[in-house]
């Protein structure tokens, strides 16, 4: 045991054009995956950049089930599957054809994810999780960059963005409490310091220029070993 989750699935496979970034609400992934993706296009290579839960319309039709607040609160173990339903097509329609014809794939969220606020937010058995990643998935990403931040500065980062694009409103998960969302960073850490070739975590606090310059770095660095 990891502390807060099952060991490390260690025996799915990983591809090294496969890139996931994670961390919680307010860590600035979107600004981080354009840098990704902008400096992978800049040396001439095909660069699949999407999210989760989302990427393909099914997938993004469950997105908007499981976020907008106006729906029926989901129970947790329906939050869970329904998130594995939206990755298990995203994996088939958009992620695995993109790396069999030699492209990069980043994303937006992946599997950690469903460790992260499903089982250390909501609770829920890791040992479900790591065998719906299995049953259903059965991939991981090559390299997960963790971004990392605490939860008050992150979510003072969300409250600013939603007051600017939304009007002020929260989508469900944003809208829990500071708890579920330390559990959730915990979770995250827990995970990176149990699959350190995996994870490379980023100090997300820092203005965002200087993360995606660190994220270019790391990926680069990634590059020359893979």
């Amino acid at each position: 045991m990891t502390g807060l989750g099952m060991p490390p699935a260690t025996d799915l496979p990983s591809h090294p054009r496969f890139v996931s970034l994670e961390g919680g609400e307010g860590a600035g992934k979107t600004t981080v995956l354009n840098a990704l993706g902008d400096a992978l296009q800049a040396e001439g290579l095909e660069v699949v950049r999407t999210r989760e839960p989302g990427g393909t319309p099914l997938a993004e039709m469950i997105r908007e089930l499981l976020l907008d607040p106006r729906h029926e609160p989901a129970a947790p173990e329906t939050e869970l599957l329904l998130m594995f339903a939206a990755r298990a097509q995203h994996v088939r329609e958009v992620i695995a054809p993109a790396l069999a014809r030699g492209a990069w794939v980043i994303s937006d969220r992946f599997t950690d994810s469903s460790h992260a606020y499903q089982g250390g937010g909501r609770g829920l058995d890791p040992g479900l999780i790591a065998g719906l990643e299995r049953c259903v998935v059965g991939l991981q990403p090559g390299l997960t960059l963790l971004l990392d931040i605490g939860v008050s500065q992150g979510r003072e980062r969300t409250r600013g963005r939603d007051l600017e694009f939304a009007g002020g409103a929260p989508d469900r998960i944003e809208g829990e409490r500071d708890e579920f969302f330390e559990r959730v960073r915990a979770t995250y850490r827990a995970r990176a310091a149990a699959e350190p070739e995996r994870f490379r975590v980023l100090d997300a606090s820092r203005p965002a220029a200087e993360v995606a310059a660190e994220a270019v770095a790391r990926l680069q660095a990634w590059r020359s070993r893979a």
